[in-house]
């Protein structure tokens, strides 16, 4: 698995490659992803200009994503004996979560074919099973709860919001985009520090990371 994701990779970065990490603020859980050192280099204008067509967020767990891992992890109640969706999936870190958490059935969806192969590979490396799906509104299946994290980067994307509470009975959301946050049901449940790994250095404000529940 690891070579299919290494070769999904270099549509980003020619020499980048990616390596088994743990979570340092989520230990139960390791992830294929990027290798640092090729994030922490000059780029050439070519080499920007590849990262910005394909950013390949399944190659990074970002700090809403360790944030909920580990809450999910913390509080097994909130998924145990549940039908969960990740809406979002990236490499799948609040998925495997979920289903090391005791939920009855958790999907992993995300548009990215590559962050689906992400989903797969990390769900074999953590000795986890759950079923892949590639689009939130084709899904047609009752849900328990929907959980989401870090997918508000674009303001374009807060519609998502009504439509997980039209898919689920109960969602979470982590986010470390939207200051603000006032979408009523959703209601902060807590906030946390965290961070990106590999960390990318990101300003203090992005590190901040709200729980929401409706």
């Amino acid at each position: 698995m690891s070579e299919v994701l290494n070769q999904a990779i270099r549509h980003m970065l020619h020499d980048a490659s990616v390596s088994v990490q743990p979570l340092p603020q989520c230990p139960a859980i390791s992830l294929w992803l990027v290798e640092p050192n090729a994030m922490r280099r000059p780029f050439s204008q070519d080499e920007i200009l590849a990262i910005q067509s394909y950013p390949a967020y399944w190659a990074f767990c970002w700090a809403s994503g360790q944030v909920l891992a580990r809450a999910i992890l913390e509080n097994p109640d909130w998924v145990k004996g549940k039908k969960v969706m990740d809406f979002g999936a990236g490499s799948g870190v609040v998925a495997i979560a979920a289903v090391m958490a005791g939920a009855r059935e958790v999907i992993a969806c995300d548009i990215d074919p590559d962050a689906l192969a992400s989903c797969m590979a990390n769900a074999e490396l953590n000795n986890v099973n759950y079923r892949l799906h590639g689009d939130l509104f084709a899904f047609d299946e009752d849900l328990d709860l929907l959980i989401a994290a870090d997918v508000l980067y674009d303001k374009a994307n807060l519609p998502l919001l009504e439509v997980f509470r039209q898919k689920a009975r109960e969602v979470l959301v982590a986010d470390s985009r939207v200051r603000n946050f006032d979408f009523p049901p959703y209601q902060q449940i807590s906030q946390h520090e965290s961070f990106t790994v590999p960390d990318l250095d990101e300003l203090d404000e992005f590190r901040r990371v709200s729980l929401y529940r409706a």
